[in-house]
């Protein structure tokens, strides 16, 4: 996907969350807020993006999401039950419709056999207790693999949330 494709990607997303009268946030990691970036890039985006959350380190994850400290020692940063608090934790935070949580390793290192460079997990939460976790494994270079991240995380919340709003 390139920048006019996510620029598409992001109006739409816009345009369903305006008529709704709904919001969303972001907890990114890997991304760097780049999801926030690329939502704020679209104007009047004040309407229905209020705040994100770049929380790279563990202790930024757990002291502005909530994320337990035993989930991270236990499963890592990069981890389901990790994108699940950050999304859980977002939505609370800024009082969202929807929430989307991305951890993941954009290399070039800090990855592992069980854990490769391009794992990515997302997290997306709604007010309604809906919850959905994906794990993937893009390839390329530090930029290509969040750039890959940010588009899943448009598409999935377009595709499973507003699609049909």
């Amino acid at each position: 996907m390139n920048d006019s494709e996510l620029m598409a990607l992001s109006q739409s997303l816009g345009e369903a969350l305006r008529r709704r009268s709904q919001t969303v946030t972001a907890a990114e990691s890997c991304t760097g807020g780049w999801v926030a970036k690329v939502l704020t890039d679209i104007a009047g985006s004040s309407a229905w993006f209020e705040r994100g959350f770049v929380t790279y380190s563990n202790d930024a994850k757990a002291q502005m999401l909530g994320v337990s400290l035993d989930a991270l020692s236990a499963f890592g940063a990069v981890s389901e039950p990790v994108v699940r608090q950050m999304a859980q934790g977002a939505l609370l935070a800024a009082k969202a419709d929807y929430a989307i949580a991305i951890s993941g390793i954009a290399g070039p290192d800090g990855g592992s056999v069980e854990k490769p460079v391009g794992t990515v997990w997302f997290g997306f939460a709604t007010q309604e207790n809906r919850i959905l976790t994906y794990r993937k494994c893009f390839s390329g270079d530090r930029e290509a693999i969040r750039m890959q991240a940010t588009a899943f995380a448009l598409k999935t919340l377009w595709q499973q949330f507003l699609q049909n709003a």
